[in-house]
């Protein structure tokens, strides 16, 4: 196929990623922001030997599937890629890409219903915004697709009201700070009991003039902040002892973790997954279980109330510092937390233990270094959460194929408006 300045396309499916898909004159054609029934006219980007990744141009003929999208910069902000879909159909593309996706690489096992949010919107109790500051001003918000282009947010339907409240205050009071161009990046989380904590990363030479300037906002916000200049290391507490707190209901824990620590963004659905997770460990109370990846504990106090005995591993060692005092605080001293690296702390771990179950929440990069190790070890069971089914199924079919059977595996949609689906998975050693 030559390469044309555009062409017309009609959109047959979604795929992984959220583009839509279509063919042309025996290729398959990538376009985003599409809808399955669309007619699009859209321009190739890259042209391969069997694919072609293009652009959306034109929407020729419009799908019944479309809805408006409520926030008038979708498309623009690289923030959300499924507004132009109802809830509905996003859930059930979902479902339907996660079972293609583990079905199309030879793992079978029971796919269990897609766990839909309950709220589509206000959903988001973490967020990172991207800053500038241009010839037109100081510039908070998100990157637009595949660039570093930061587009101007000033209100984003995603966000919980606490966070909402704290972008309208940042957008109108840093352009007068002492450097705002020196601020590349404002990480928000807030918790369940509405404290807001504040992360600011600072390039070196802003942060004698600027952090002056912060304490005062913060202390006037009543916010906690922190501060990083580069990598993650050189984070600081600048002002506030508030961590982002979460309630674990119905268990009865509480988890507070603190800045530049790991949750899910989406507080109502990680209770969801929690619950599943402990339904398909089935622990009876004697059992020895390992958590990696375990971040402050997450997963692993609640598996904790039901096991002998459990084991949480996690590189980021303020994670660690945060796992050990939540379990101080629960009441639970049934548990040991190793910071290090997961493959050293696993090869360690079962030089002197047998684990009848093992837990991975990986990044989204997943943990195929891991698995032949595992497989070595064979606990009874493992439970993989995921949040990239590509990653997901490439680590799982080295368990398949070494003698675990996928007994079931359960979407969730943590990320409505988006295409990430997260994902439960239970393996049990034939």
């Amino acid at each position: 196929m030559a390469e044309p300045q555009s062409c017309e396309v009609t959109i047959n499916t979604l795929v992984h990623g959220g583009r839509g898909l279509g063919f042309l004159d025996g290729k398959a054609v990538f376009v985003p922001l599409t809808a399955p029934g669309d007619r699009v006219r859209c321009r190739p980007l890259t042209v391969k030997k069997r694919h072609v990744e293009a652009e959306l141009v034109e929407l020729v003929e419009s799908s019944t599937l479309r809805r408006i999208p409520p926030c008038p910069l979708f498309g623009d902000c690289g923030g959300c890629q499924w507004q132009h879909l109802p809830y509905t159909a996003q859930t059930g593309w979902k479902e339907r890409i996660f079972a293609g996706l583990l079905a199309r690489n030879g793992l079978s096992g029971e796919v269990l219903p897609i766990v839909a949010a309950g709220e589509e919107f206000h959903y988001r109790n973490r967020v990172q915004f991207k800053c500038r500051l241009t010839a037109a001003g100081f510039v908070i918000g998100f990157y637009r697709t595949g660039s570093h282009f930061v587009v101007d947010v000033d209100r984003c339907l995603l966000l919980r009201p606490e966070l909402q409240a704290v972008l309208t205050l940042l957008r109108a009071r840093m352009p007068a700070a002492p450097c705002p161009d020196g601020v590349p990046q404002i990480d928000l989380s807030c918790g369940d009991d509405r404290s807001v904590q504040l992360v600011v990363h600072l390039l070196p030479f802003a942060v004698e003039p600027m952090t002056p300037w912060l304490l005062e906002l913060a202390r006037q916000q009543q916010w906690t902040l922190s501060l990083q200049c580069g990598r993650k290391d050189s984070l600081r507490r600048l002002h506030g002892t508030a961590d982002q707190l979460l309630d674990l209901h119905p268990s009865g824990l509480q988890l507070r973790i603190g800045p530049g620590g790991f949750t899910q963004i989406n507080a109502a659905q990680n209770l969801a997954l929690i619950d599943t997770v402990c339904r398909s460990a089935g622990l009876t109370g004697v059992e020895r279980v390992l958590d990696l990846f375990c971040g402050a504990g997450n997963f692993s106090l609640p598996l904790a109330q039901r096991a002998a005995r459990l084991d949480g591993v996690e590189s980021y060692a303020p994670a660690i510092a945060d796992a050990r005092a939540n379990a101080a605080a629960n009441r639970i001293d049934n548990v040991a937390f190793h910071a290090g690296d997961a493959l050293e702390c696993l090869d360690r771990l079962l030089q002197k233990n047998v684990f009848d179950l093992v837990v991975l929440d990986p990044p989204r990069t997943g943990c195929y270094p891991l698995m032949r190790r595992l497989l070595a070890a064979r606990p009874a069971r493992i439970i993989y959460v995921s949040c990239d089914p590509a990653t997901l199924t490439r680590d799982l079919l080295p368990l398949v194929h070494g003698g675990y059977a996928l007994v079931a595996s359960r979407p969730f949609d943590l990320f409505p408006q988006t295409w990430h689906i997260e994902s439960v998975t239970l393996l049990q050693r034939q």
